[in-house]
């Protein structure tokens, strides 16, 4: 049900994005949903890939800091208010959402939301008590 989420730290300067892609790109790896929180400073890019334990390897290699949190990928209903759902779901579990951004792609005819939570096995259950489809790592790679 866990999903391998691989984080970037990439200084704030022209050509770090553009030069993370390559290393994966060079390496046969694809990107299936990504994020970037910044500041002035520094951003944090937030990818998953279709090979996360290659993508940290190859980009450790290529001298980024890197790292690997698990994450849930979530089947949110595609019509209004199907987030509101699964977001009163975990609040009523006492779940506290990190953050959360969307998937490019779709698995089924629902969205797909990538959450990062304090309580992830605990989320899991309170998800799957709701019937909520979280989507196994594997299946999010193949995507």
């Amino acid at each position: 049900m866990k999903v391998k989420q691989v984080s970037v730290f990439l200084e704030n300067k022209s050509g770090r994005l553009a030069r993370v892609t390559q290393v994966l790109g060079n390496n046969n790896i694809n990107i299936r949903a990504l994020s970037i929180a910044d500041t002035t400073d520094f951003g944090i890019l937030r990818l998953i890939v279709n090979d996360p334990d290659k993508a940290f390897t190859v980009l450790k290699e290529d001298g980024f800091t890197v790292s690997v949190t698990e994450v849930l990928a979530v089947e949110v209903r595609d019509e209004p208010g199907g987030l509101s759902n699964i977001l009163e779901v975990l609040k009523q579990a006492g779940i506290n959402i990190e953050y959360l951004y969307a998937f490019l792609q779709k698995a089924s005819n629902a969205a797909l939301v990538v959450f990062r939570v304090e309580q992830i096995d605990e989320a899991i259950i309170a998800l799957q008590e709701k019937n909520v489809n979280i989507l196994a790592g594997d299946e999010v790679y193949r995507l």
